[in-house]
């Protein structure tokens, strides 16, 4: 099984900086990546293909493709996570599955990613990494839910869907998964991190 990642990367992250002059996805780590690179990067590291979805062109834009990420545009992004999903999703609508993982999430591993691969090839039909008795992101999603995927709407993603149907969860040793960017304080992975926003 391949699976095309999707990396939802449309976010500025107004708590990151309330007066909207720094986007945190370029926001530096102190590995050197920024944000997005680095969410992207564990991606790339296992998935043959990955297609991010970013507003606009843009710096976000050039970085992901320098990374090596399909990059599309999603005007509407502004309307809600589930644009994003959904933008994403139709231009990779052949494929067998998908995994989805979340922009400003630079801490996943590969090794995370390539169990939530493993586990659609076993028949999953959801699965999602469980750290620490919580689960986190990124979340894959076999073909079979495609319908419910593109019919998602708002700025909730696919976590509706993931509260009615049964989702296999697959411990990791990742507290990457748990973790996104919301503050500059957060950029030090060595530091306390918040619970991760959720699909």
């Amino acid at each position: 099984m391949n699976p095309i990642g999707l990396l939802l990367a449309a976010g500025r992250g107004q708590r990151f900086d309330p007066t909207g002059q720094r986007n945190k996805l370029l926001a530096p780590l102190p590995g050197g990546d920024l944000v997005v690179v680095a969410s992207a990067r564990a991606m790339l590291a296992v998935l043959p293909r990955v297609i991010a979805v970013v507003p606009a062109e843009g710096a976000v834009a050039a970085a992901l493709r320098a990374a090596g990420c399909e990059v599309t545009l999603c005007p509407d992004a502004a309307s809600g996570m589930a644009a994003s999903l959904v933008h994403g999703l139709r231009l990779a609508q052949q494929a067998d599955g998908w995994i989805i993982a979340l922009g400003d999430m630079p801490f996943v591993a590969p090794p995370t990613i390539a169990a939530l691969r493993a586990a659609l090839a076993d028949g999953a039909g959801i699965a999602a990494p469980l750290h620490a008795g919580r689960r986190g992101n990124p979340v894959a999603f076999g073909a079979v839910y495609l319908p419910q995927l593109l019919a998602l709407r708002g700025d909730q993603g696919a976590r509706a869907l993931l509260a009615a149907e049964p989702v296999t969860a697959v411990a990791v040793d990742d507290p990457g998964v748990l973790h996104d960017i919301d503050t500059a304080s957060d950029l030090n992975k060595n530091g306390t991190l918040p619970v991760g926003g959720h699909l």
